[in-house]
């Protein structure tokens, strides 16, 4: 017999609770989409009410001072062959560090995760004259290569963790059939890796796309300017253009989370399918 749960206080109380918690997350969201259809004086004089008129202006002046579609087309080069490396070479790296344990091994895991827990602060100095030696500073392809070394770390941790859940059989049967070990990986492995590969996508889009300190440090020329990085031109050590910066922000959210509704369907298939495994 299916058990049913009856919708009784506690639930209704729950439901209440997680409603008023995710408004206060969509507060600052309200403030920034209200404020950056205002201009500089109404934001001043009033922040939180809606604007007496519709000040679209502000969006058109962002768009030819940011230059967007360029920042647009530097941000997105920068996430899609930073994310497209990340996952080959960390699932790569993960497998052969599960299936070939050794001391070695383990002791080359135990480093990458130990790698985890540095600040990026303390190590931002030698980063600059490491890629200035190997010629990397000012380049886009420059900086895909920091955003391998930094990000490689946690997503080999969590291919790890996932590969060692996946049945050894599976592997052994193909390599019965004839299968080399790197068919047995893309062929068998990679596609099993799917809910993991969502997840660290899903992490270094939103990690990558909205950094500012590691591109402030790598770029230098204005083409290769991140959105990040033209938003903040907007504020300067005397002024600070409120109205054009929230266009700016509103204008640099829009994509991440139009990604991110895309991949909502397959989000919840990996939770689930995470979820259920074992």
């Amino acid at each position: 017999m299916e058990n049913t749960r009856s919708y009784n206080g506690r639930t209704l109380l729950l439901e209440i609770v997680g409603i008023i918690v995710a408004l206060l997350f969509l507060v600052p969201f309200y403030f920034v989409i209200v404020n950056s259809m205002k201009n500089f004086a109404e934001i001043v004089a009033n922040t939180a009410n809606l604007p007496s008129s519709f000040y679209l202006d502000n969006y058109t002046k962002v768009w030819k001072i940011m230059n967007y579609p360029k920042a647009f087309t530097n941000s997105l080069l920068i996430t899609v062959f930073a994310n497209i490396g990340l996952v080959i070479i960390s699932s790569m790296a993960a497998y052969r560090l599960v299936r070939s344990p050794s001391k070695f091994n383990n002791l080359l895991f135990a480093a990458f995760v130990a790698a985890m827990v540095i600040p990026f602060q303390s190590i931002m100095i030698p980063l600059v004259k490491v890629a200035d030696k190997a010629g990397l500073m000012d380049s886009i392809p420059g900086l895909v290569i920091c955003y391998f070394g930094f990000g490689v770390s946690l997503n080999l941790f969590l291919y790890h963790g996932f590969i060692k859940s996946i049945p050894r059989e599976i592997e052994e049967s193909a390599t019965v059939d004839g299968s080399s070990p790197y068919g047995v990986f893309w062929r068998i492995i990679f596609p099993l890796l799917k809910p993991m590969t969502v997840t660290i996508i899903l992490l270094n889009t939103l990690w990558i796309w909205n950094d500012y300190l590691l591109p402030s440090l790598v770029l230098t020329s204005p083409g290769h300017r991140t959105i990040p990085l033209s938003t903040f031109s907007f504020f300067g050590q005397y002024t600070k253009q409120w109205d054009l910066a929230l266009a700016g922000l509103v204008l640099g959210v829009i994509p991440v989370v139009l990604f991110f509704l895309a991949l909502q369907r397959h989000i919840i298939e990996g939770i689930t399918a995470g979820s259920v495994k074992g």
